[in-house]
């Protein structure tokens, strides 16, 4: 099934409550447990020895342009997906520029200007969170709100993300063809697991759709929403932009390991 456009920006900058796109429940006899980090250090690849200036312009929501086409290039080249090389800066460009400052330690904004400008020119490559993990595997940080994805050694994807609200809930909904409430801590637990399951297209759980779900925890998993805000927000599993959601399944196989670490402090 094919990704939905993002209905306007609006979908990625929703700032407020968390929205029945959670987490899912993972099916009868479906196994999953917490792996330990295999043995030898992974070296990280230092950045592109390579001279560029960027443009330089100061760019806001909604431009468009050859400063722009530059942006786009340039945050795929460096692992970050900000969708069609358009030269149009929309929602899902935005994602990747949050992700980009979020690495780079500057406070996630909409606004391109000197600072991510000169972080475009020298970037930092993302904080590795399992030194002696194995050579193909995903990271979350649930401190900086980003996951990180290793092919064979080699960084292939960096993407904005939100986790677990930590906000206790219960939502009553219709599952299984009669009413139930189901209740939960909305939390991203930390450790080392290993991707399991997946579905294709919008998989219904009990808390709502999620897009192209990959479990490795229990119910909890990598999916695409249609609100992905700077905050954590959803029910427990790591919420992607729907870009990345589309692409993650042809990168991330299964028995993956998936190191979560981190605490994010609002």
């Amino acid at each position: 099934m094919k990704a939905r456009r993002l209905p306007g920006v609006l979908a990625l900058l929703t700032a407020g409550a968390v929205a029945l796109t959670g987490c899912g429940a993972a099916p009868a006899g479906a196994a999953y447990q917490a792996i330990p980090a295999a043995a030898g250090a992974l070296a990280e690849p230092p950045p592109a020895a390579v001279t560029v200036t960027a443009p330089g312009k100061k760019l806001k929501l909604g431009a468009k342009g050859k400063a722009v086409v530059w942006m786009q290039k340039r945050l795929r080249e460096l692992g970050y997906r900000p969708g069609r090389i358009d030269g149009r800066y929309g929602g899902t460009t935005l994602a990747a520029v949050w992700a980009f400052q979020k690495v780079n330690g500057i406070t996630p904004t909409s606004t391109i200007g000197a600072v991510t400008w000169r972080a475009l020119e020298r970037p930092r490559l993302p904080k590795v969170l399992a030194a002696n993990g194995r050579k193909t595997r995903a990271e979350v940080n649930l401190t900086s709100q980003i996951m990180t994805l290793y092919v064979d050694g080699e960084l292939k994807l960096i993407s904005h993300m939100s986790s677990g609200s930590g906000v206790p809930y219960c939502e009553t909904t219709v599952w299984q063809g009669k009413e139930q409430r189901f209740c939960g801590s909305a939390t991203t637990p930390t450790g080392t697991f290993k991707t399991t399951w997946r579905r294709d297209g919008w998989h219904k759980s009990y808390l709502g759709e999620l897009y192209n779900p990959i479990f490795f925890n229990g119910g909890i998993a990598f999916h695409g929403a249609l609100s992905v805000p700077l905050h954590p927000a959803s029910h427990g599993c790591v919420r992607l932009p729907m870009n990345v959601a589309e692409e993650l399944p042809g990168l991330l196989g299964t028995g993956v390991p998936v190191h979560v670490r981190g605490k994010f402090r609002r």
